[in-house]
């Protein structure tokens, strides 16, 4: 046993395959942010001031804001804004999920700014918009970074003022004292929200676990049985590849419609549109199948290796954003991923009230057409007779 060079060479593999398998934790151990598009908006008016002219304190604000955003580099900066005009910029940007968040400076902020010098104060307000249904981890970080940097407003503001009040020598009043424990007052909003039911936002990514296995036992069990056959010619073997894409589309239209019924009715999780979704899994499935069977048709049965690495390498990934990624995964991993188009798509079904349509299918349905192509050449090569 010790004079074969596999027993011997057991420790490298064992070192090797727990390696490999360990980088797929490195991704969810400490994710940071990078660049996280977050949208601000200055509708401040401005106002008019004896003896300074016109100030907005909404522009000074966002030049601030970004000025301290841009004090790093721009490839390691957490939060990367984006200015925009009018909130309904901002709304329409956040449904076409080019932010998970956004700042909202309102018409009024540098009047009532202003006011909290006088007796009659009010709280200057900023709007916070969150874009949960974009990806819940990386909108709820959106929403920490945003609220500490209100609260680091707020120490400012009110140093400030304490002290232009101390150097004139004003009492403050009680209205005053009130207002400038909280100076600006925060409206925080959910948008595109994931609602109760949804797995805390990851319900696509729970559902497609269970359709990846099961796609891939599918293509494996077809292959497997189809490869014990003796096939005489090539006009057979084209007619066994046409069954093997039958059976697997009805294969798949159970799983497309199987699945969000046992996640609906025994599960809990919350549907927004059962036919919707049905539709897409089963496009999606069709087309994942159809992509593992061409691969097994051109590397054997070993090739089902690939599709479980890319399972446990997928897996964490799919669950987070792009940005919280690092460049080495992003690049490398999640853009080479599949399945990220089946998560996507489920998200957009999910918490962004699309339906079922060309958008939502249009690669899957390129990478299906390549497969189909791929397993009819194979065809075309007979193996040889034992």
């Amino acid at each position: 046993m010790f004079k074969d060079k596999l027993t011997l060479a057991t420790p490298i593999l064992a070192f090797v395959i727990m390696f490999i398998f360990s980088l797929t934790l490195f991704p969810t151990v400490n994710p940071t942010p990078e660049n996280l598009p977050v949208a601000i908006v200055n509708e401040d008016e401005g106002m008019e001031v004896n003896n300074q002219g016109s100030i907005n304190i909404g522009e000074t604000m966002v030049k601030n804001i970004r000025e301290a955003g841009s004090s790093t580099d721009d490839d390691e900066a957490a939060v990367k804004w984006v200015e925009v005009k009018n909130k309904e910029k901002v709304v329409e940007g956040l449904d076409n999920q080019e932010y998970y968040a956004a700042l909202v400076i309102p018409k009024d902020f540098s009047e009532k700014q202003a006011s909290l010098k006088t007796n009659h104060p009010a709280n200057p307000e900023i709007d916070i918009i969150i874009n949960q249904g974009m990806n819940a981890a990386a909108s709820s970080m959106a929403n920490q970074m945003l609220n500490q940097m209100v609260d680091q407003l707020n120490q400012q503001l009110r140093a400030q003022i304490f002290a232009e009040l101390k150097t004139a020598d004003t009492a403050v009043s009680v209205s005053q004292a009130e207002v400038l424990a909280e100076p600006i007052a925060v409206n925080h909003q959910n948008v595109n929200a994931v609602g109760e039911n949804s797995a805390n936002g990851n319900a696509p990514v729970s559902l497609f676990q269970p359709l990846w296995i099961a796609v891939m036992a599918i293509a494996a069990i077809l292959f497997i049985a189809v490869n014990k056959m003796t096939v005489h010619s090539r006009k057979e073997n084209i007619t066994i590849k046409v069954g093997q894409i039958v059976i697997g589309l009805f294969a798949s239209l159970i799983i497309g419609f199987g699945l969000p019924w046992l996640a609906e009715d025994l599960v809990g999780m919350n549907i927004p549109s059962f036919m919707d979704t049905a539709l897409f899994l089963s496009a999606t499935s069709f087309c994942f199948f159809l992509m593992i069977l061409a691969v097994l048709s051109l590397l054997g049965i070993k090739g089902i290796a690939i599709f479980a690495l890319l399972l446990f390498f997928g897996a964490p990934l799919l669950s987070m954003a792009p940005e919280m990624m690092s460049s080495f995964h992003q690049t490398w991993i999640y853009s080479w991923l599949p399945m990220r188009f089946l998560v996507e798509g489920l998200r957009e079904l999910f918490y962004f009230g699309q339906s079922f349509s060309w958008d939502l299918i249009s690669v899957q349905f390129w990478i299906g057409l390549v497969s189909i192509i791929v397993i009819f050449l194979t065809a075309l090569k007979l193996k040889p007779k034992k």
